[in-house]
């Protein structure tokens, strides 16, 4: 079955999964999941929607997708994804996952936009059967078109009850005056930026203090982009509430094979230990080793 959103379709698979037709590019779902600490193990508790366009069948690079499109036409392929990750999120995941979905904030220049945005959104949430509680709305590191604008869209969240993540903490546009400003539930921070910190002592320092400051203002952290098992032993000692990164699990398209973590099932028996994490189909789980800072190398 096939139907058009804007300039856009979406067609329904017969395993209850959807994709997506822009142009000459199919685009698909792919769900990463992210893991929060708990007294020293790790669990599955929300899922990053991640598009993924193809060419003639060859994938293609998400940057170079969003780099060739129009910017007039941002606003309606960020609707086209987001439609297709809740569409796949209500076949795919357990149902009592979070789910965080990329907002531009600089498509949405007015208010009215950003309600019609999210009226539309909340079509799609109630034909999946999602809870809107479930949403985690990701403020992108795109600069607004103004702080009136910013301001308007992230109150219509709000007043639609979702909740909001801040992303790529550290890079671009998402710097603490953001934080401030919109006060959101989360903070992700930035990958490039967590590594950079904590190659030193001094910068690890630091990083656990943005932390502590942010947990204790009832703001929950994010670590992502996390690829080697160092990094995840600091992330843990950092005092982050939670992870998401190759280290811990690749993501996955549509149909994934994540349902089986729903409510009542194990977690991964890699995910046992904070400091040992689930890997991505044929990948070795990283082993434990000593907390330290810097690159681990090979002995």
């Amino acid at each position: 079955m096939s139907r058009s959103i804007g300039l856009a379709h979406i067609i329904r698979h017969d395993d209850g999964t959807a994709s997506g037709v822009w142009g000459v590019h199919t685009l698909q779902s792919a769900f990463q999941p992210i893991f929060a600490f708990n007294e020293g193990k790790l669990s599955i508790v929300a899922f990053e929607g991640l598009i993924r366009p193809f060419r003639d069948g060859e994938p293609q690079s998400p940057m170079t997708f969003f780099n060739t499109c129009p910017a007039g036409d941002r606003l309606h392929i960020e609707a086209l994804t987001r439609t297709l990750h809740l569409l796949n999120a209500g076949v795919c995941l357990p149902e009592e996952a979070s789910i965080f979905v990329n907002f531009d904030p600089s498509v949405f220049t007015d208010r009215g936009v950003a309600d019609k945005a999210l009226r539309d959104m909340r079509l799609v949430l109630h034909e999946a059967d999602i809870d809107p509680r479930r949403m985690v709305c990701e403020v992108t590191e795109q600069k607004t078109a103004s702080q009136e604008a910013l301001y308007s869209f992230v109150e219509a969240l709000r007043a639609n009850g979702f909740r909001i993540a801040v992303d790529d903490y550290g890079a671009d546009e998402s710097d603490i005056n953001r934080i401030k400003e919109l006060k959101p539930d989360i903070v992700k921070f930035d990958a490039h930026w967590i590594t950079q910190l904590m190659e030193s002592g001094a910068g690890f320092a630091l990083l656990t203090t943005m932390v502590r400051s942010f947990e204790q203002q009832g703001i929950r952290t994010v670590f992502e982009g996390l690829e080697e098992g160092w990094q995840l032993e600091l992330a843990e000692k950092s005092g982050a509430s939670m992870v998401q990164g190759f280290v811990l699990a690749r993501p996955e398209l549509a149909p994934t094979s994540f349902r089986v973590f729903g409510k009542g099932a194990p977690p991964p028996a890699a995910a046992t230990g904070a400091g040992v994490a689930p890997a991505g189909p044929g990948t070795a789980p990283a082993a434990r080793g000593a907390r330290v800072f810097g690159r681990r190398t090979a002995s």
